[in-house]
């Protein structure tokens, strides 16, 4: 099991905080940074190697991972060199290399439990996965899902009509078999339209939905962090506290 990680941005939204290092790098318990508890937790789920997509502060997130490695795990980064004018569809792109087997897509702003990431690599096998939660209400930049009664993924997207949203992915979904293949084609097609650089990937995912099964899984009462803002950063920061 491969894993890519989506960490190329800067995490505006945190400024003045990440007016010079990127966000994967803020320290959440003591001075270990969000990458560095990802990686950790791959780690301990049994995960061999990882592929970093760095962009912003990119020289600075290599540095870090060659002072502290990760026991048992080989990283590898890849560059975008698009990350200051792009959204992630981008990112997804330029990793498509890393793609040619089974693999786990995480967006770099997402911590998590183990036993999370235990629950979603011993699923069911199916060709691609979305790891899902429900709340009582959403917010316009809530990653929305809608889904039918089996769990099969029916629309993804921030703009979809309420009445119709089960749940919201959290930025970490699972691969296998024709899944990879599947993504990538996608990806692939999506580059080539004008809206490229200003879409996300999981519009391509929205896309594959339409005519593939895409499954979910829902891990509903884990714990789970997405860190776009200094309150969610704080709230990271007592978790682990």
């Amino acid at each position: 099991m491969n894993v890519i990680v989506l960490s190329a941005g800067q995490g505006r939204r945190l400024l003045p905080l990440t007016e010079s290092i990127p966000k994967c790098l803020l320290p959440v318990r003591g001075d270990e940074p969000i990458l560095a508890l990802q990686l950790q937790a791959l780690a301990r789920a049994g995960v061999e190697r990882a592929n970093v997509v760095v962009g912003f502060g990119a020289a600075a997130v290599e540095d870090a991972l060659a002072r502290h490695p990760t026991p048992g795990l080989a990283v590898e980064t890849l560059f975008n060199p698009f990350f200051g004018t792009s959204d992630n569809l981008m990112t997804c792109w330029l990793a498509r290399s890393a793609m040619q087997e089974d693999f786990l897509l995480l967006n770099g702003d997402t911590l998590f439990e183990d036993r999370l990431l235990e629950l979603v690599l011993s699923a069911a096998a199916a060709p691609i996965r979305i790891t899902s939660d429900h709340k009582a209400d959403y917010d316009d930049d809530d990653m929305k899902i809608s889904v039918d009664p089996t769990g099969r993924l029916l629309a993804i997207g921030k703009t979809l009509p309420l009445p119709s949203v089960s749940g919201e992915s959290i930025g970490m979904l699972l691969f296998r078999g024709s899944g990879a293949k599947c993504f990538v084609e996608g990806l692939e097609l999506a580059v080539r339209e004008p809206t490229a650089m200003r879409r996300w990937y999981l519009s391509v995912i929205h896309d594959i939905a339409q005519t593939t099964a895409v499954d979910t899984t829902s891990i509903h009462g884990l714990w789970w962090q997405e860190i776009d803002s200094p309150e969610d950063l704080a709230a990271a920061r007592s978790h682990y506290a």
